[in-house]
């Protein structure tokens, strides 16, 4: 991929976040945290309210009459009919165009409907590879926030596959902007540091604290009276704590519900799916590491089904204090709970 077209792809993508963002927030701006929250529909495990339903509408207006002809495309993102997918191109078969842009319009719902904490806009453009696809394929990736009603600034990060990451700080009413290099927590260690389970809905919640408790004494050991050693935060958008970990906020970050789910037989779509991670390549560009819950490098096929663990590391001296530690508990649990 050649950087002037990756560029102009970027700038495009742009043009497609500001143009959700601006109905959203004429939306949030008018609307009762009542009728926002109306759930309209259940799709895939998930919950579908009814601000999703204008940031949809807007998505595919955008995309047949801004994107294609000149791009073509498959488009996957949550609330299109069947498999999530939807074909733009003047030929009929999916393969035969160069990209597959998945997208969520608003990563947070939950907290932006309430009024509550800024939601993301998340998209992530990879060469086609069909169905084999995946999140190691996206080569360009923007996510934009949309803040709450009593803010208006808002800020946008972004990475090219190959460069840095970057951003910027934009005033959502003026347009005026200012670019900033996203940068990762140099920290040498959690202490005292935002450092975080995911454990947003019942069901799996004991489990994770298990886990995190575990990985506690192990690396920490124990806790001197009336003091603490990390601080959590429960920001219910991946986005959001993609953003927290690229900008040195947070430290770490373990999203484990498909595996905790696993774990108690209890699989439930109350996890993160690919389109919620399709910026991890933005923490990457901009220094921190990302892995599944193995320890790999983070992957999964481009859909709007499958279960995703993560983990995010500030750095690699985080990295390298957290990672066997939490391994070796995982692998622990998994033997307890199966009796082997």
């Amino acid at each position: 991929m050649q950087e002037s077209n990756s560029a102009h792809l970027h700038a495009r993508l742009s043009a497609l976040h500001r143009r959700l963002r601006h109905s959203i927030l004429q939306q949030t701006r008018t609307t009762s945290f009542a009728d926002m929250s109306e759930v309209v529909a259940e799709q895939g495990g998930d919950v579908i309210f009814a601000i999703d339903k204008v940031s949809e509408a807007q998505l595919l207006d955008f995309c047949e009459k801004e994107l294609f002809p000149e791009i073509e495309f498959v488009l996957i993102a949550e609330g299109l009919p069947g498999n999530g997918e939807k074909l733009f191109s003047k030929s009929s078969h999916a393969d035969s165009v160069p990209y597959r842009l998945i997208i969520d319009p608003i990563d947070g719902t939950r907290p932006l409907m309430y009024d509550k904490r800024s939601a993301w806009i998340l998209s992530g453009l990879a060469h086609n590879r069909g169905e084999q696809t995946g999140l190691k394929d996206i080569f360009l990736a923007i996510q934009t926030e949309i803040p709450v009603l009593k803010q208006n600034s808002a800020d946008q990060l972004w990475a090219i596959r190959g460069q840095h990451a970057q951003a910027l700080r934009e005033n959502v009413d003026s347009g005026a902007s200012q670019p900033y290099h996203p940068s990762p927590s140099q920290a040498a260690s959690l202490d005292q540091g935002f450092a975080s389970f995911v454990h947003f809905f019942h069901g799996n919640k004991r489990l994770i604290s298990e886990i995190d408790e575990r990985l506690r004494e192990l690396v920490h050991g124990t806790l001197a009276p009336n003091k603490a050693w990390t601080f959590e935060d429960q920001y219910m958008s991946t986005g959001g704590q993609i953003y927290e970990l690229s900008t040195g906020r947070d430290r770490f970050i373990a999203d484990l519900r498909a595996l905790a789910g696993g774990m108690l037989d209890a699989l439930s779509g109350l996890c993160c799916h690919p389109y919620d991670l399709c910026t991890s390549l933005i923490a990457e560009a901009a220094g921190a590491i990302v892995t599944g819950s193995d320890s790999q490098p983070l992957n999964a096929p481009l859909s709007v089904h499958e279960n995703v663990d993560w983990i995010g590391y500030a750095n690699q001296t985080i990295y390298s204090q957290i990672q066997p530690a939490l391994q070796e508990i995982l692998h622990q649990v998994a033997s307890e709970r199966t009796g082997s």
